[in-house]
């Protein structure tokens, strides 16, 4: 491992998910909020909040912008493929970067989970620590990837990206803490949407006119 990822999993270790919340709400102003603005709040130099950050976004009010699910969705594979490839740091195209939404769906989002953020640090803690590194933790990108392509047809379907997105939150949470426990729930969790979407494929192949 580089020197620089050594140093980005420290600043991921160092994230809680309470504290990546209020971040999120004391750095973000205004009536609309901007893809770049969110990067920038949690710091764009550790994959673990940065993946952690689109997951919570995947299940808050926001996702009822229309395409805000598959803008995050294609945030997030663009962003955790450059993991399975080894890349240092994130990189987001600039017209990604510029898309934006109104901060009161995010703000609201944020004040219901809160509670249950604090709950859920109680919890985490750095196990199975070996999950958060390579050659694992490209793998684990990689399911991250495929969660965040399940969010495209499933998106067409009202509830249909919350599984997939829960995946991606956990595998945030996971990252961020080193958390190996939390990693492996995220690979059950999109076991599950795997079998949603075996589950829905005729209907959202119906919805597209393929069937």
């Amino acid at each position: 491992m580089s020197e620089e990822q050594a140093s980005s999993e420290v600043k991921e270790s160092n994230h809680t998910f309470a504290t990546l919340l209020e971040k999120i709400k004391d750095g973000t102003k205004g009536d609309k909020v901007t893809v770049r603005d969110l990067l920038d709040v949690v710091g764009r130099r550790a994959y673990g909040p940065v993946i952690l950050l689109l997951g919570f976004i995947s299940i808050s009010p926001l996702t009822i912008v229309p395409g805000a699910n598959w803008i995050f969705a294609t945030v997030t594979w663009i962003i955790a493929i450059q993991i399975v490839f080894g890349r240092p740091y994130p990189w987001v195209p600039k017209r990604v970067l510029d898309s934006d939404f109104p901060r009161e769906y995010l703000v609201s989002g944020l004040d219901k989970i809160e509670p249950w953020a604090k709950r859920i640090d109680k919890i985490t803690k750095p196990r199975i620590v070996a999950l958060s590194k390579p050659p694992f933790v490209n793998f684990v990108a990689l399911i991250c990837v495929a969660a965040a392509f399940l969010t495209y047809p499933l998106g067409l379907v009202p509830l249909g990206p919350l599984l997939p997105s829960l995946a991606i939150l956990m595998i945030g949470l996971g990252l961020a803490s080193r958390d190996g426990v939390l990693l492996i729930v995220a690979g059950v969790t999109f076991g599950g949407s795997i079998f949603l979407m075996t589950r829905l494929a005729g209907r959202i192949l119906g919805m597209v006119g393929l069937s």
